[in-house]
């Protein structure tokens, strides 16, 4: 696979959505060493290596460094911008590289395929992780084999303005159809509901729900199967009352008051709040299709794992962090303290976490959210699928003969990855 490692720019644009459940703050970019812990009682310093919100990290790092305050061991959390090239240069460097890393999983067959990483079970039993949520661990497999330990995770929601929308939330897809037709006027400028309805992340709700697919665990596109085809019909008639799609345009026009309701993710609840808008949330789990599904969406989770050349040297100390990281406390912390949604299902006993409204919508979701594919040919299906979205919703072009040209430069994409 002579390109499968380069072309990973809308796969980056996707996993940056993952970074919403907190706010800024600084984190610990101080290298580790390298010590084994033993009987001589010196510390083993594991390196994290991560691209996401700081702030989030530390909560991680605090609260896994308590849970480790006895056992020699410590972790550090390094900030790296452009992760993916930064492990591709250094994950099996013993003096540069990191000893894990934490990411969003749709890169992890990227990082597999690289050599760089082992299995987790090569340091730590299943036992210590049962209580992950079985989405966040189907999240972490590449091939048949546990690579990431989840962490938290996040999922699109109906998130509305509690002082617009009249009446209560509908039940079914064509009853919000319904609703939107009535209280759209799109010459005023104001719209029932928005969403980027172009863009493939926010349409695959539609499209796993009518049983279709973008790709399949195979690495075959789906762009031309019929039950895609047929979501992407259903998703049209929405498009129309949703302004242009443009992410900049629905924000504002939720922000504004302009729009009742909007399909969006926790990285839109600091402007929402900034905004003053009076927030609603429901789980797209709860919004029924014709076809007696519910909306799919898909699901991003951030997880940790271990470096081939880590597994090997510091075994011992991996095993503990990786124990300190499965450890309900963590979870709590990070809903607490970051309004993460853990992947930890025991963490939802504590009642703090159980009653945040968004955390319970995507806890709802989660019972029935997609995976976004984690194989490597993913980052060369965002093009095709978007601008069928777009030849279909924008342009208005025949379903068949655009949903068979896309899919062709799709497995002509695929193909020269190899």
């Amino acid at each position: 696979m002579k390109k499968k490692i380069v072309i990973l720019l809308c796969a980056a644009m996707v996993t940056g959505m993952l970074v919403g459940c907190g706010g800024q703050g600084s984190g610990n970019n101080n290298k580790s060493g390298s010590i084994e812990n033993g009987d001589t009682g010196e510390k083993t310093e594991i390196s994290i290596w991560h691209d996401g919100d700081e702030a989030i990290m530390q909560v991680i790092q605090n609260q896994v460094n308590e849970e480790l305050s006895g056992d020699n061991v410590t972790v550090s959390f390094e900030k790296k911008t452009g992760l993916t090239d930064q492990i591709k240069l250094y994950g099996s460097d013993e003096t540069n590289g990191p000893d894990m890393y934490m990411y969003a999983h749709d890169s992890l067959g990227t990082f597999v395929e690289m050599g760089v990483l082992s299995p987790i079970t090569d340091v730590v039993s299943k036992d210590v992780y049962q209580d992950m949520l079985p989405m966040t661990l189907e999240a972490g497999q590449y091939k048949g084999e546990q690579y990431l330990l989840p962490v938290y995770y996040e999922t699109l929601l109906f998130m509305y303005n509690k002082d617009l929308w009249e009446g209560e939330i509908p039940s079914t897809t064509e009853e919000l159809y319904e609703y939107m037709a009535a209280h759209t006027d799109t010459d005023a400028g104001t719209y029932a509901l928005v969403n980027q309805h172009s863009t493939a992340y926010n349409v695959a709700p539609v499209i796993n729900g009518f049983g279709g697919y973008i790709i399949d665990e195979n690495a075959k596109p789906g762009l031309n199967d019929e039950k895609t085809k047929e979501a992407i019909e259903y998703n049209q008639k929405f498009a129309s009352l949703e302004a242009d799609g443009d992410y900049n345009t629905i924000t504002t026009l939720f922000n504004e008051g302009k729009a009742a309701a909007i399909i969006g993710g926790p990285w839109l609840v600091s402007g929402i709040k900034d905004a003053g808008i009076n927030l609603g949330i429901k789980s797209l789990a709860e919004f029924e299709l014709p076809n007696g599904s519910s909306l799919m969406p898909y699901s991003g989770v951030q997880g940790i794992g271990v470096m081939k050349r880590a597994a090997e040297d510091k075994k011992d100390a991996l095993e503990k962090v990786f124990t300190a990281l499965a450890d309900p406390a963590v979870g709590v912390a990070l809903a607490e303290q970051s309004n993460c949604a853990p992947a930890n299902e025991a963490s939802y006993d504590d009642s703090e976490v159980g009653d945040n409204e968004m955390i319970a919508a995507m806890k709802s979701t989660a019972e029935v959210a997609v995976p976004m594919p984690n194989i490597p040919e993913m980052s060369v299906m965002w093009g095709p699928a978007e601008s069928l979205l777009a030849a279909i919703n924008k342009s208005g072009e025949n379903i068949d003969a655009a949903a068979d040209q896309y899919q062709q430069e799709a497995e002509t994409a695929i193909a020269d990855m190899q």
